[in-house]
């Protein structure tokens, strides 16, 4: 019988490889017991026996099944649940934070390749990069050597909605940069840069990034008449949740050609194939690819397994979630 604790992975099987690479999964069997083959998204799945009433540790991942009351009974001896992806609102009931467990979330290292593209996307606004490739595309000619006026980032002024784990990082990228930063989340004391109400922040930037999680306050958050406080030419960069914008107000908006918009999320999710977003020259769309893809998602197994290590040392986790950070969290 091994002397680590036991621990099943609980998460969409064809998730299991790009989260958690060899190097890693080899990390993880030194500091628990678990199967690398039993890869479960329901509690019921036979091939678990009678592990449940053994397992310490779960580690989650998307397609984890619900952590309930039922399921927490099955589990007596449960610890900790070790999500390696970010929300953890989906699959985790209070009775969770109820009998002690602890819980912690990859959302950190989710939010990085999610500030990155963000951060991208802000200075390429700002350097009119969207609008100039539609026009050449168009018109297939440009004049070498023509100064384009109205564009650059110098002292352009950079608006951050939401305070959030992303929308920090996000701030910290830009200090090296050449930009004025503005801020609102209503939530938040702590920061080094100017906080301002909605309208001001609105009213006054060049470019407008979002970063509010979606709860009942943020839902539609950038109607009508929001959107219309925005100056002419500027930008609205939306990498959280499509709910916290007026999809119609923001086509009504892009059709006038007033503002530009850079769309990595929408509401809907997907969009409708008639969308009339998917036509319009200064809407740049995306589908929902800003967090974790590819190579990144072993940030996330990585994060788990430096959060196992951390745990089992009985040293406090980095990335702990309670349940009061469901409300304000994504």
């Amino acid at each position: 019988m091994s002397d680590r604790p036991a621990a099943v992975i609980a998460m969409s099987a064809v998730h299991w490889p790009s989260l958690f690479p060899d190097p890693v999964r080899r990390r993880v069997g030194k500091l628990v017991a678990f199967d690398p083959a039993l890869i479960v998204d329901c509690f019921d799945d036979p091939r678990l026996g009678s592990r449940l009433a053994d397992v310490e540790i779960l580690i989650t991942g998307w397609g984890c099944p619900a952590i309930d009351g039922p399921a927490l009974d099955a589990m007596p001896k449960l610890r900790a649940v070790l999500h390696a992806a970010g929300s953890v609102k989906g699959h985790l009931s209070p009775q969770v934070w109820d009998r002690g467990i602890a819980v912690s979330s990859a959302a950190a290292a989710n939010a990085v390749p999610v500030a990155e593209f963000a951060l991208a996307a802000i200075l390429l606004a700002g350097k009119g990069a969207f609008g100039f490739r539609e026009r050449y595309r168009r018109e297939r000619f440009f004049e070498l050597g023509f100064i384009h006026p109205g564009v650059g980032n110098y002292q352009r002024t950079v608006g951050i909605i939401g305070a959030s784990r992303i929308g920090r990082q996000v701030i910290d990228l830009l200090r090296p940069f050449d930009v004025e930063l503005v801020v609102y989340d209503p939530y938040a004391d702590d920061l080094d840069v100017p906080l301002v109400d909605l309208r001001t922040l609105l009213a006054s930037s060049d470019v407008v990034s979002v970063h509010a999680p979606a709860t009942a306050e943020t839902y539609r958050m950038l109607g009508r008449a929001e959107l219309a406080l925005m100056p002419d030419g500027a930008t609205l960069v939306n990498t959280a949740r499509g709910q916290l914008v007026d999809t119609d107000a923001l086509i009504a908006e892009l059709r006038s050609g007033r503002l530009s918009a850079v769309l990595d999320v929408t509401d809907p999710e997907p969009l409708p194939a008639d969308s009339p977003l998917f036509g319009l020259p200064n809407a740049f769309v995306t589908p929902h690819v800003a967090g974790s893809h590819g190579n990144e998602l072993a940030r996330l197994g990585a994060c788990v397994a430096d959060e196992l290590a951390r745990f089992l040392a009985g040293e406090p986790l980095r990335h702990p979630v309670g349940l009061a950070d469901l409300d304000r969290g994504a």
